[in-house]
């Protein structure tokens, strides 16, 4: 097959690339159910990913924006500089692991970062968030039912409140 240009984390040799595939995908579903969007070969800004109800996706890579559609069981977002565009998404458990991740979904169940300088929103409700790292920003339009954060200088807000809180570290803002 044709190598594709990539900035997603790929082996240190190139000469087998051709032959086999990436560890990481750029973008994919974990099922392996056939659905059209979640191509493995596009790397180019806009990707997409779609969820059958009750399906698992993850993303990978550096520096491009990945657009998730469908209702996700969870989604797995790692690497650097990814945005996703999950406005037309519900995640039931979205775990971020990188630094400069940015997340808009139209509701969130559950959501872990370990990382720096995030930005994760819901256009509806959160559950719950667990956070580590420093300068991410969490907010939801609705209710965060309760909060964990480990870390400096984050932001946590909900527009309907939010429950209970861990706080650990300095100038966490909640609220």
């Amino acid at each position: 097959m044709v190598t594709v240009p990539s900035p997603s984390v790929v082996p240190a040799s190139p000469s087998f690339a051709a032959s086999t595939p990436a560890p990481a995908e750029s973008a994919s579903s974990n099922n392996g159910s056939g659905n059209g969007d979640t191509g493995n070969g596009g790397t180019a800004a806009g990707e997409g990913v779609t969820c059958a109800e009750g399906e698992s996706a993850s993303i990978s890579g550096s520096e491009k924006t990945v657009r998730v559609e469908g209702s996700c069981a969870a989604l797995s977002v790692s690497g650097s500089a990814l945005t996703v565009d999950a406005t037309a998404a519900r995640i039931g458990s979205l775990v971020i692991a990188g630094d400069r991740v940015r997340v808009d979904a139209a509701e969130i169940g559950t959501v872990s970062v370990q990382g720096n300088d995030g930005a994760i929103s819901s256009a509806g409700t959160i559950g719950s968030v667990d956070l580590s790292g420093d300068r991410t920003r969490v907010t939801a339009v609705g209710a965060i039912s309760s909060v964990a954060v480990r870390g400096q200088n984050n932001a946590v807000t909900a527009g309907g409140g939010v429950g209970d809180r861990v706080v650990e570290g300095r100038d966490n803002q909640i609220g």
